[in-house]
């Protein structure tokens, strides 16, 4: 199976411009618009690995960075210019990839911007939502203010969250979730943290606990109507 990579730049209307990736397998089927967590940008190895378990099970990935990244500034960015930033991401995406099947989301924060961007308006040709750990609170300070724009989200979601998730209490995102109904499902990684790492003790490695991860989200995707 061929991969085609492709170096790209994304223009953001009033914002700016920021780097993006296209990873695009030739048998793709669908295409996951991957956003990056608050602290790492779209080339970090942990989203490396998700482009390329992604590729091999025949879903394309649109990366990019956000643009307080792409500046190396430390502070993420303010959430209509984070929103602003998906937007043109899924758009390009579609362009790249007509055809495919369009999903979006991410890591953490990204994901979370992209839930928001959603629940303002629907993100164009976007099929579904998906969550790489969901960060429903910051450390030790449980809450679920951060979910309560979910409910005006109109696409199916999945959220795919670590059993040691220290960013997402399970004991609180359940119900957030059951309270969605059907257009939400929830794939435990047992064991996992907030970036899907196992301890030893486990008895399964971090690769392991991350195919468990891309199957899961691979499987839903083609679920997908």
């Amino acid at each position: 199976m061929a991969v085609k990579t492709q170096e790209l730049k994304l223009d953001i209307e009033r914002i700016g411009t920021v780097s993006a990736i296209l990873m695009q397998p030739d048998n793709a089927r669908a295409c996951y618009v991957l956003a990056h967590g608050a602290g790492a940008g779209m080339r970090h190895a942990s989203m490396d690995k998700i482009a390329e378990g992604l590729a091999e099970r025949g879903i394309a990935t649109f990366r990019f960075n956000f643009s307080y990244m792409e500046k190396k500034q430390g502070r993420p960015d303010a959430p209509a210019v984070a929103h602003a930033t998906i937007r043109a991401a899924v758009e390009e995406a579609a362009r790249l990839c007509p055809g495919l099947k369009l999903v979006a989301g991410g890591k953490s924060f990204g994901g979370r911007m992209t839930s928001q961007a959603q629940s303002k308006a629907p993100l164009p040709g976007v099929k579904g939502l998906a969550f790489l750990g969901f960060p429903l609170h910051a450390d030790k300070k449980p809450s679920t203010e951060r979910a309560e724009h979910l409910a005006h989200v109109d696409i199916p979601m999945l959220f795919l969250q670590g059993t040691r998730d220290g960013l997402a209490d399970l004991g609180l995102l359940k119900p957030v979730i059951a309270a969605l109904g059907t257009k939400a499902t929830l794939h435990e990684i047992a064991g996992g943290d907030h970036s899907f790492a196992v301890l030893k003790k486990s008895g399964r490695t971090n690769e392991e606990a991350l195919a468990e991860v891309l199957d899961a989200l691979t499987a839903w995707i083609d679920e997908l109507v």
